[in-house]
């Protein structure tokens, strides 16, 4: 029984590979999905409830799923809350594939710092059809609006593609750092593996909470929310390798006295020629489980910083400034439905990961039991 098959037989692990299939597919093609632009308003409708959906007139003749115009109207001084103004002689009915603001289809581009632009790597496809959204002047709002009065559930799409890349970004980068430099120090030892080993000792020892709330306070304000995003990333990840640096070395001293490195040195072979090719992919089942239980760690520094007020800023959404709002006792008691979809989001982010992560080290470890 190979791998494939003991991973496809977790139940736990296919649940996590699914929702976290589903949700990066819905970020990658948020244009698409986002029934409205997470930048723009609607008249006189901040904070609205999600969207009550209708079959029937209010004469009691069937049309099908449609929805009001709904806006606010004025705020009840002892309760707090603001009556709901519904035009109910304008239906709107629902509908896939519905014709709305214009985008680019899987545009790329790429964050510089500000003494650069930006570079597009894709322009993308041209197009104006969404997923879902209503004929005429009724807008549906899954998930309510804003106190700016945006589609909050085009915002929460949106959102995820910043909340679910930084994972992958911080990976890509602190990986093959902590590879690297935890194969040379095991592979040559003495004192390049002890001056290799204080330096990671040094970093281990910087709380990573507390340096990345001093770096978001002393970047630049004049960068975008894009710009922000690269460099905490491109920072914290040239912190985050320590740990895997130390585990690669030990697994590293023991692989280099193996037959298969012995007979490669002995044919003349440079040193890191067998770092890279013969001892460091021996050590790919660790690095694949490490990775996937080390991506939620990165979504939850997003958040946290966002949700302080240091990560990426308004307008620009992401799960975490979207969970800022929780900082607003008015709105956790009048508007929960702004509150509970990020949340809800980025644990069950957290848990996909942490899930997909103990089904590969079941199916990738002989050592470990089977469930």
């Amino acid at each position: 029984m190979n791998w494939w098959q003991k991973l496809k037989k977790n139940p736990l692990a296919r649940f996590g590979a699914v929702l976290l299939l589903i949700f990066y597919l819905t970020v990658i093609a948020a244009d698409f999905v986002a029934p409205y632009d997470p930048y723009v308003s609607q008249p006189n409708g901040s904070l609205l409830p999600p969207t009550q959906i209708y079959w029937r007139t209010p004469e009691g003749k069937f049309i099908g799923p449609h929805v009001y115009p709904t806006t606010q109207g004025p705020t009840d001084l002892e309760t707090g809350r603001r009556e709901l103004i519904v035009d109910w002689q304008n239906p709107s009915p629902m509908r896939l594939f519905v014709k709305g603001s214009d985008y680019q289809l899987f545009q790329i581009r790429l964050p510089l710092p500000p003494s650069f632009q930006e570079v597009e790597l894709f322009s993308g496809i041209p197009m104006n059809l969404h997923l879902f959204g209503t004929l005429g002047e009724g807008k549906l709002n899954v998930l309510g609006t804003d106190e700016q009065g945006r589609d909050q559930f085009s915002r929460l799409v949106y959102g995820g593609r910043i909340s679910l890349s930084i994972g992958l970004v911080g990976i890509a980068i602190s990986f093959p750092l902590g590879l690297l430099v935890g194969g040379i120090a095991g592979y040559f030892g003495g004192w390049i593996d002890g001056g290799l080993m204080r330096l990671v000792e040094v970093l281990m020892t910087i709380p990573t909470l507390y340096l990345l709330v001093a770096l978001a306070a002393v970047l630049p304000p004049g960068l975008t929310s894009a710009q922000r995003f690269l460099l905490i990333v491109l920072i914290t990840s040239f912190i985050s390798w320590s740990g895997l640096a130390r585990v690669i070395r030990g697994q590293v001293l023991s692989l280099k006295e193996r037959e298969f490195v012995q007979a490669s040195k002995a044919m003349g072979a440079k040193p890191f020629y067998i770092i890279l090719r013969h001892v460091l992919p021996q050590t790919s089942t660790y690095v694949i489980i490490s990775a996937t239980l080390a991506v939620p760690g990165f979504i939850v520094a997003e958040s946290v910083l966002s949700l302080i007020g240091l990560g990426i800023q308004q307008p620009d959404p992401s799960w975490g400034n979207l969970l800022s709002l929780a900082t607003n006792a008015s709105i956790l008691v009048l508007q929960p439905w702004l509150i509970w979809p990020p949340a809800l989001l980025i644990i069950l982010t957290v848990l996909a990961f942490n899930l997909l992560g103990d089904g590969l080290r079941d199916a990738l470890d002989p050592r470990s039991l089977q469930r």
